[in-house]
């Protein structure tokens, strides 16, 4: 990748920055017209004359009797290479340069790239010859039959002796070539799923960084420019250069974008340029560069030309923008609705908070009532537990069986007499009641009987 150019270059200022990508040689001189050719695509030396006999100077015996013209006689025949040669500059020497109307018979492009064919109509045909350097300049082959112009100059192919016409120019009637090879290449790129709006992507909502593949001296970059900055002024544009019309302008727009993805910092590529004829436009639907923008890997708006302008670019582009302008809309947010929308979200943040934390109390209350309910139910069941066992207890307890009606014997000692022994005649013990003690004397004792005690 060439060296980035200063933004300063572009005459813009320091808002939106504008980095310039390498940029192709100035245009040179236009080239001159190719010379005339017949048996030669870089063209043939002037037609020589009838041979050495009628360049030679004459006989000695010359002056005794008049010379006739070569081939006149039998003494001085002409040979086939300067008959052809003659033939061949009365040709050329007899017609300018001229249109021919006729349709397209017997194409045949060889391997070298020339392209060789017949114009003919109802009641004849011409031979015509389009050489490799004329060849390149056709967006595609004609068909058999598709009614053309060609341009060129009558000659004659001296080797065979052929009389031809050689084609420097060659156009089908309103935009015919130009149209068969758009339909050709759009529906060689559909086969491939190329066109299908599934593989398209979207564009990101607030790029930092957009790179622009386009001319650095066009019109369409300073539209671009000024929309961007005026939309969202903090965006960095990445330019990158190459020409956008002529026969290598495609190959330049390849390397443009190329240089972008390799950089590596472009979150999105604008592919552009302004109006034009159908030829200015043409390398936009050139194969080389539809493939490429559909291999990119970031997303690609292309906005070549008008609105009435489609090519094939537009077609596999992740966004097609019907000009430059509409391209600077389409990849940055307007500030003034970002700000807009910005505060909306945070209003609707608010309010969205609000209400969830009333929600979150409303469920607080009804989670504490739930647990203070359950609190209640569950003390409220304990209590009863608690109060069973008190019973149990209290049924248990000795002080339970004094109240109802029962004493314990004690000794001195606090001992209690539980059996028949332990009462001596003359002893004295105490009998605890519910409410006191009783001193007691043992007078006499009495077994219980069998039957009393149930055995």
């Amino acid at each position: 990748m060439t060296a980035d150019r200063e933004a300063g270059s572009t005459g813009e200022s320091a808002e939106t920055q504008i980095s310039l990508f390498g940029s192709p040689p100035e245009d040179g001189a236009a080239s001159t017209p190719a010379g005339r050719a017949a048996g030669a695509e870089d063209g043939t030396p002037a037609a020589p004359t009838w041979g050495a006999a009628a360049k030679s100077e004459p006989a000695p015996h010359a002056a005794l009797e008049p010379a006739g013209p070569p081939g006149s006689s039998r003494e001085s025949p002409v040979s086939v290479s300067a008959l052809n040669a003659a033939a061949r500059r009365i040709l050329e020497e007899s017609f300018p340069s001229l249109w021919v109307v006729g349709e397209v018979a017997n194409w045949r492009r060889v391997s070298s790239g020339h392209c060789y064919f017949s114009l003919r109509d109802e009641d004849a045909q011409i031979a015509c010859v389009l050489w490799r350097r004329d060849a390149r300049r056709l967006p595609t082959d004609p068909e058999e039959g598709m009614e053309v112009l060609g341009f060129g100059e009558v000659s004659l192919y001296e080797a065979r002796g052929s009389y031809q016409l050689i084609v420097r120019k060659l156009e089908a009637r309103g935009e015919g070539l130009w149209r068969l090879a758009f339909e050709r290449l759009k529906r060689k790129l559909a086969a491939e799923g190329l066109l299908e709006e599934a593989r398209k992507r979207p564009l990101p909502r607030v790029p930092l960084r957009v790179g622009v593949v386009t001319s650095r001296t066009g019109a369409a970059l300073r539209d671009v420019i000024t929309v961007v900055r005026r939309r969202a002024p903090w965006t960095e544009l990445l330019v990158s250069d190459c020409r956008v019309q002529g026969e290598e302008a495609a190959g330049e727009i390849v390397r443009a974008l190329d240089r972008l993805v390799r950089d590596g910092r472009v979150e999105v590529i604008v592919v552009t340029r302004g109006g034009g004829s159908v030829e200015d436009l043409w390398c936009f639907n050139e194969e080389a560069v539809a493939r490429a923008v559909a291999a990119c890997p970031v997303p690609v708006i292309s906005a070549v030309g008008h609105e009435i302008d489609v090519t094939i670019t537009d077609l596999v582009a992740d966004v097609r923008a019907p000009t430059p302008s509409a391209a600077g809309e389409l990849v940055v947010p307007d500030a003034r609705v970002l700000r807009a929308d910005l505060r909306k979200l945070g209003d609707r943040l608010v309010s969205g908070l609000r209400q969830r934390t009333v929600r979150g109390e409303e469920r607080a209350r009804r989670a504490a009532d739930r647990l203070l309910g359950g609190m209640d139910r569950r003390l409220e069941r304990l209590a009863g537990r608690l109060e069973g066992l008190g019973g149990r207890l209290d049924a248990l307890s000795p002080l339970g069986t004094l109240r109802r009606g029962y004493a314990v014997p004690l000794a001195g000692d606090g001992r209690v007499l539980r059996h028949l022994e332990d009462f001596r005649q003359g002893d004295r013990f105490r009998l605890r009641v519910v409410d006191g003690r009783v001193a007691c004397a043992v007078e006499g004792t009495e077994a219980m009987t069998e039957e009393e005690t149930g055995g």
